[in-house]
C-alpha cells in the first residue's frame, strides 16, 4: 500500500490543505483514523467526493500524518510538535497524540512548563497537563522568575497559589511571587489582589514580615478585604490562646514547609538496624538517606541546627556511650566524642542549644545521672542528677524546665 501511495496508483481520494494536494486511499486513512473512518463510511457528501478540503490544516503536517497512516512513523520536531498534536487530536489518532505528549514531557523546563500546561489543558491531554503542573509546582522558585509566569491570567495564578504542593522553602516565597506578578501590570491586576492575597497563608508569615511588607503596602491598604486578611494574620500571632478557633485553610502549611519525618534504626528480627529513612510529604515517599556507624537499639534522638543527633543505645547486649550526628544538608555523618557513661533506654531533649542525655541503663543498673552536650564546645559534661533512677523515660521541655514523663 505504501508503494501504491508513493507511486500515486489506485488512489481514490485527494486531501487538499493550503497548497498541498495529497492523493491517498480511503481504506488506509480509515484504518488509521477514526475521523476519516467516520467521514468515508457515513452519508456525508465527503464520503463520495474525490477531493476533500482540510480546513485550517498545515499542508506539510497533513502530508506527514498521511505518510504515518502507511508507515506507522512520523517525525516529531520541537518547532512543530504542538501543531502536530492538535492535528492528530482532530483526526483522532491517539498514537501520535501520545508520542507528542511524551516528547513535550521531555522538553519541560522552567521557561516553558506553564505554556505546555495551558496547551495541554486546551487540547484535553490530561496526562500531559498533570505532568506540566507537577513540574511547575516542583520548580516553582525558578518558574516565577520567567516571563511565562508574569503573563499568566489571574485565574491561572489562582490555580497555582491554591496548591499545597508548591515546592517553596517558606510562605514568604509565595507572597513574593504574587508581588512579582502584580508588579508586571499593577494598574490592571490590582482588582484581583484581594482574592489572590487570600490564597497566601498569611498567619504562617512572621509578624515582622506582615508589618513591614504587607500592612503598609498601599495596594493592600486600599482594599478592605486585604485589611481583614492582614488583621486575621496578626490576631493569629497576638492571641496564641485563641488559635484553635482561628484555624482555616490559611493556617494549614504547604507540604514542603512542614519538614520531613525520619525513621532511625530499630529492630529487624533479632538484629538492630543502621539505616535512616526519610518521609517526604510532598512526594508521599520514603527514601534511604544514610546509615549510622553501628547498630543501635533504645537510643536517644534529637535535632539541633539542622543536624540529627543519635546518642547511646545498645548493639545487641553491648550498651553504648557513643554518639554521632547526621547533617541534613551535606548528608554526611560525624562521629562525636563519647559520653562518660554507657546508656541505653535514655531520654534525650534539647534546651536552648545544649542536648541533655537523661538516665537510662548502663547494662548493670538503672541510672539517675544526666549528661549535657555543648555543640559549640563539642564536649559532654555532667549536670545535676535526678533524685530517682529512671530508664526508658520520656523527656520534654516546658518553660525552660524538664518534665519527665514516666513509662
Amino acid at each position: 500500500m505504501e508503494n501504491y501511495f508513493q507511486s500515486g496508483q489506485l488512489t481514490d481520494v485527494t486531501l487538499v490543505a493550503e497548497s498541498s494536494r495529497i492523493p491517498a486511499h480511503r481504506i488506509v486513512l480509515s484504518a488509521a483514523s477514526e475521523y476519516f473512518a467516520a467521514m468515508f463510511t457515513s452519508k456525508l457528501r465527503e464520503s463520495t467526493e474525490h477531493e476533500i478540503e482540510m480546513h485550517d490544516m498545515d499542508g506539510n503536517l497533513l502530508q506527514a500524518i498521511v505518510q504515518y497512516c502507511y508507515t506507522g512513523k512520523v517525525e516529531i520536531r520541537e518547532e512543530t510538535v504542538e501543531k502536530l498534536l492538535s492535528a492528530a487530536r482532530l483526526l483522532q489518532m491517539p498514537e501520535i497524540v501520545d508520542a507528542c505528549c511524551g516528547f513535550l514531557k521531555k522538553q519541560l523546563d522552567p521557561s516553558n512548563c506553564i505554556g505546555i500546561r495551558l496547551f495541554a489543558d486546551a487540547q484535553g491531554c490530561d496526562d500531559l497537563m498533570k505532568a506540566a503542573h507537577d513540574y511547575t509546582t516542583e520548580h516553582f522558585m525558578e518558574v516565577v522568575n520567567r516571563e511565562e509566569f508574569t503573563k499568566l491570567s489571574a485565574d491561572e495564578v489562582e490555580k497555582l497559589l491554591k496548591s499545597d504542593d508548591l515546592n517553596v522553602p517558606c510562605e514568604e516565597n509565595v507572597f513574593n511571587a504574587l508581588m512579582t506578578w502584580i508588579a508586571h501590570d499593577e494598574e490592571t491586576r490590582k482588582k484581583d489582589v484581594s482574592r489572590l492575597l487570600g490564597l497566601i497563608k498569611l498567619p504562617l508569615l512572621s509578624p515582622a514580615f506582615i508589618v513591614d511588607c504587607i500592612e503598609g503596602n498601599i495596594i493592600f491598604k486600599e482594599d478592605s478585604v486585604c485589611r481583614e486578611l492582614v488583621m486575621e494574620a496578626l490576631k493569629y500571632h497576638l492571641l496564641p490562646e485563641r488559635r484553635p478557633r482561628l484555624q482555616s485553610v490559611r493556617t494549614r502549611p504547604r507540604k514542603s514547609t512542614v519538614g520531613s519525618l525520619y525513621a532511625v534504626g530499630g529492630l529487624d528480627g533479632t538484629l538492630g538496624l543502621t539505616c535512616v529513612e526519610k518521609y517526604d510529604l510532598r512526594s508521599n515517599k520514603w527514601s534511604n538517606v544514610g546509615h549510622m556507624n553501628c547498630r543501635r537499639l533504645q537510643f536517644g534522638v534529637a535535632v539541633i541546627d539542622g543536624r540529627l543527633y543519635v546518642v547511646g543505645g545498645r548493639d545487641g547486649l553491648k550498651t553504648l556511650n557513643t554518639a554521632e550526628c547526621f547533617d541534613f544538608r551535606a548528608r554526611t555523618w560525624d562521629v562525636l566524642p563519647p559520653m562518660a557513661t554507657h546508656r541505653h533506654g535514655l531520654g534525650v531533649a534539647v534546651l536552648e542549644g545544649p542536648l541533655y542525655a537523661v538516665g537510662g541503663h548502663d547494662g548493670w543498673s538503672y541510672l539517675n545521672t544526666v549528661e549535657r552536650w555543648d555543640p559549640q564546645a563539642r564536649q559532654w559534661s555532667f549536670v545535676a542528677s535526678m533524685s530517682t533512677q529512671r530508664s526508658t523515660v520520656g523527656v520534654a521541655v516546658l518553660n525552660s524546665k524538664y518534665v519527665l514523663l514516666l513509662k
